[in-house]
């Protein structure tokens, strides 16, 4: 089967490489392109995965509107001239040009349709199939639901096992107390007018926790030259081994949030997105693996943060917690695969009976 895989968000290189090597090593053909996102070729490159550079950037919604027009282009000569079946991935421009090629789009969609309303109206439509989690809010009639969040396809147990070695190259050792503070750029199209931690705000939170340990801070963009002395100096594919050792994830990032989460670590998080996205919601008032606060809502971050400081046994309290929340879930990234190979009969027989993901508990 001839595959392709379109690359529009660093993270999408972490959701979708493990059914990357696993379709690969199955025999199946999968093509990946990226755009213009330096992150994200950076571990195409680290985990050697081959791929085509589409180019193209802009942080204007009408510069977006014109490169997209430039990618459906060019990927609709590439499914033209290797006879692409299936296209996979959260992207706009696979579900674009399933609509005018006979390639068969299946989009995945962990946001709900209130938090990416133009992804929703320009993607949705377009494609064959649209994966979400189980918790997720959708309204298509084109949904597929799962029990898992896109973070446990590359950090469920069977796919990831964290590496010790990262602390002795950041001059730490197990057991060591420090902070992992993630902020971000807020420059997607569905971030217009979303506020996270102000300036004054990460002032104050990192001279409370530099007081409790170390203090490591990882940014989209330029950091601030006042933070420069925290900036984490580590290569991004050990980054998740690093969230996973640490005292406590403090930030304004969704993405970042929930994978410490799954990976049974505090996850602190403030930002206007707070009570809106649902599988944040799950992890917080299901299984109580992270916290949400609104922007005015700072002192009240810190009164928690404080709070749980205070626990002696954290990291048991949320490793026992990541493992309920493990036992609800299935391994997704065996679930892509599955779904991938056995398409579109896999869309009928979860359609049907939704229970037969069981088998990838």
């Amino acid at each position: 089967m001839n595959i392709l895989m379109d690359i529009a968000h660093p993270a999408h290189v972490h959701l979708l490489k493990n059914t990357y090597f696993e379709l690969t090593k199955r025999g199946h053909r999968v093509f990946v392109t990226v755009k213009d996102i330096p992150a994200a070729r950076s571990l195409l490159d680290l985990y050697h995965i081959p791929y085509k550079y589409l180019g193209g950037k802009n942080d204007t919604l009408l510069g977006k509107a014109f490169l997209q027009f430039k990618y459906n282009l060019q990927l609709w000569s590439l499914v033209i001239s290797k006879k692409i079946e299936i296209g996979f991935g959260s992207s706009l421009t696979l579900a674009h040009i399933s609509r005018i090629t006979q390639m068969q789009s299946i989009i995945l969609d962990d946001d709900d349709d209130t938090v990416e309303p133009l992804f929703v109206k320009y993607a949705h439509p377009y494609a064959d199939v649209v994966l979400s989690p189980e918790c997720t809010k959708r309204t298509t009639k084109k949904l597929v639901s799962y029990r898992g969040y896109h973070e446990l396809a590359y950090l469920h147990p069977n796919r990831f096992s964290p590496d010790s070695s990262v602390l002795s190259e950041i001059g730490l050792k197990e057991g060591d107390l420090y902070f992992v503070l993630r902020f971000n750029a807020f420059k997607a199209h569905h971030d217009v007018g979303v506020k996270g931690l102000s300036l004054e705000n990460k002032q104050k939170l990192i001279a409370i926790l530099e007081q409790k340990g170390k203090v490591f801070i990882t940014t989209e963009r330029e950091i601030d030259s006042e933070f420069k002395k925290y900036q984490l100096l580590l290569s991004p594919e050990k980054v998740h081994s690093l969230i996973y050792y640490a005292t406590m994830l403090v930030g304004d990032s969704q993405t970042m949030t929930s994978e410490a989460a799954v990976l049974g670590t505090p996850a602190i998080r403030m930002n206007t997105f707070v009570g809106q996205i649902s599988y944040l919601e799950e992890e917080e008032h299901k299984y109580g693996l992270t916290y949400g606060f609104l922007p005015d809502k700072f002192d009240d971050m810190l009164i928690r943060i404080e709070e749980l400081l205070s626990f002696s046994d954290l990291k048991t309290i949320w490793q026992e917690r990541r493992k309920k929340m493990l036992k609800d879930k299935i391994d997704v990234t065996a679930f892509y695969v599955w779904f991938i190979e056995n398409y579109p009969e896999a869309k009928q027989m979860m359609t049907e009976n939704s229970d037969f993901q069981n088998r990838f508990s």
